[in-house]
């Protein structure tokens, strides 16, 4: 049975609190085993059977004593997530704001597991790592709520979310065998190994503690990936691009404020800083930035080449795009189209899209949309 709360408003979208996912049939709970959340805002007219689902992030956990200060927050337990939420930018009902979508069923789920959505750990301690369960519940009761009748569908996630997006984008188009259309889009999720630069086998074994302590499946990810290389490095975007088979989106900055200014390449603490005013920036840092956006349009560079893929990297500090006008319908222009649109054309096979910025060595803070920073990743 799933609690409802009413909404103030047609943006304004209530809690839907899913209760029978904690039942022992499902296991489906949140770190500290409430149970899962999601919120849904109906789709009405030629929209009604199309399907618009967006995975919320927010970063890993990889022990008991790191996952512990997320029992306490909206990132690990239903318990403080917002009784309702405001549905803009890629969610909104609001026709100039997001054209294509705006009478779909849109859905957010809340993100509550700290594995992007991949854990499944039997064992029910004071942390539970079920993520892959969470997934799983939501698919349910959103099929029999009328996504079995979808007609077009997409599912998207942001940062950790994105991740999610992708690891789990074939699985969700197998749940949609009658569909026209099933894709998927992963905003701000690709994470890069980055072989080349620092600290690369620090960024491989952090995936390998996630993967290790959320309990992450082998038979979860790509077995072509799995057959040629370490189980945990199919946890790397660049590594299982390749192995989706579903249409798949993937929106970048080639300057993520995340990977750069929370330690993924340095443990400098001045980074944020950094990230914020680049005249600020140390020559190390300015050389640590260079290459990194050399590192992440090469990547991607590699995978140009697979046709259903839509690639858009823009040159602006940033991480988490579809939350804020600035992310979709207002953002950076990248091929005379904003975000929102080159999505649209290519969902509905209008035109594919494939740009990256190559012009910006460095990052860009002029003429470019402002940038809020998203509490989560």
């Amino acid at each position: 049975m799933s609690t409802n709360i009413s909404a103030h408003d047609y943006n304004n979208i209530s809690i839907t609190i899913l209760d029978s996912a904690v039942a022992e049939a499902k296991g489906a709970v949140c770190l500290d085993g409430s149970p899962p959340a999601y919120y849904h805002a109906k789709g009405f007219g030629d929209g009604a059977n199309n399907w618009f689902l967006y995975l919320e992030g927010g970063g890993w956990c990889i022990s008991d004593e790191d996952c512990a200060v997320r029992l306490t927050d909206r990132s690990g337990s239903s318990k403080y997530k917002p009784k309702s939420v405001y549905f803009g930018q890629n969610k909104s009902q609001n026709q100039t704001e997001n054209p294509d979508f705006y009478n779909w069923n849109r859905v957010y789920v809340g993100y509550c597991d700290c594995s992007s959505y991949m854990g499944d750990v039997e064992l029910k301690t004071n942390v539970t790592r079920r993520g892959a369960r969470v997934f799983n519940a939501i698919m349910d009761d959103l099929l029999a709520k009328g996504m079995s009748n979808a007609e077009n569908a997409i599912l998207s996630g942001g940062s950790a979310g994105g991740l999610g997006a992708m690891l789990h984008c074939d699985g969700f188009s197998e749940l949609l065998p009658n569909a026209k259309r099933v894709k998927c889009i992963s905003d701000s999720g690709f994470f890069i190994h980055a072989k080349h630069l620092p600290g690369a086998d620090k960024r491989a074994e952090y995936y390998a503690n996630v993967s290790a302590y959320h309990g992450i499946r082998v038979d979860s990810l790509p077995s072509s990936c799995t057959s040629r290389m370490d189980e945990t490095l199919c946890l790397l975007p660049e590594n299982i691009i390749r192995d989706i088979k579903t249409p798949l989106f993937i929106v970048e900055t080639a300057f993520d404020q995340y990977q750069l200014a929370l330690n993924y390449f340095s443990n400098e603490s001045t980074w944020w800083n950094c990230t914020n005013n680049i005249e600020v920036c140390t020559p190390s840092q300015l050389q640590t930035i260079k290459d990194y956006g050399v590192a992440l349009r090469q990547t991607l560079q590699e995978i140009s080449d697979t046709t259903s893929v839509g690639i858009f990297v823009h040159p602006c500090f940033r991480h988490g795009h579809f939350y804020e006008k600035s992310g979709w319908e207002g953002s950076f222009i990248l091929g005379d189209k904003t975000i929102a649109q080159a999505v649209g054309d290519w969902f509905f096979d209008r035109a594919s899209f494939q740009v990256i910025d190559y012009d910006n060595e460095l990052p860009r803070f002029r003429n470019c949309s402002k940038f809020i920073a998203s509490s989560y990743i």
